[in-house]
């Protein structure tokens, strides 16, 4: 059975540079067997957090509130794609996430962070580990940052010189820790009841 993992993408910025590894990260994964999708918040279009969607009753929460969270249940395994505002977290990402909770028990995640200069969205990427372990995720180990983005893949998501070289380097083990955890807590939810 190929592992159903979700990659989320949170810039609303035009011209957003992260794309290029949440391509980077889905062709990878998919070239390993995986069921990938990418999750553009701004695609998906949550408004700013007002109800979450365990709040709605049965059938009331917006369409895509409640596609989205079926995906989220329906998945294996997350990956999260950090830009760095600020020395903060990226807010549509964040918004996106607060939406649910329940719906992210039990599955491990994995974070690749990004930025234009050579700090890679490490502050970011720290800042994800406890906000995801808080909504009952496993927070792998192994993490991905790219610093200066612009110069490590190009417009398609395709790695370029001496930092597209080096992100093919990393994404092996970052992939196969991610599929040790995703294989993992899959029995276990095999032979526990969910919480939800």
């Amino acid at each position: 059975m190929a592992d159903r993992i979700l990659v989320f993408y949170g810039s609303y910025r035009r011209d957003r540079m992260g794309i290029r590894l949440a391509h980077y990260l889905v062709d990878g994964f998919r070239d390993r067997g995986a069921d990938v999708e990418l999750i553009d918040a701004r695609a998906v279009g949550l408004p700013m957090l007002d109800r979450m969607y365990k709040e709605y009753a049965p059938g009331e929460a917006p369409p895509a509130m409640a596609a989205l969270a079926e995906k989220i249940v329906a998945a294996d395994a997350f990956v999260f794609v950090a830009g760095e505002y600020n020395w903060g977290m990226q807010p549509g990402l964040k918004n996106l996430t607060d939406h649910f909770l329940e719906e992210w028990f039990w599955r491990p995640a994995a974070v690749a962070s990004y930025s234009a200069g050579r700090i890679g969205g490490a502050r970011s990427n720290a800042i994800w580990h406890g906000s995801l372990s808080e909504m009952g995720m496993v927070v792998i180990s192994s993490t991905i940052t790219v610093g200066q983005i612009s110069r490590t893949l190009d417009a398609d998501g395709s790695p370029v010189g001496d930092g597209g070289a080096a992100l093919d380097r990393q994404f092996p083990r970052f992939a196969d820790d991610l599929a040790w955890w995703t294989e993992a807590a899959r029995e276990q939810r095999g032979r526990k009841t969910p919480p939800y």
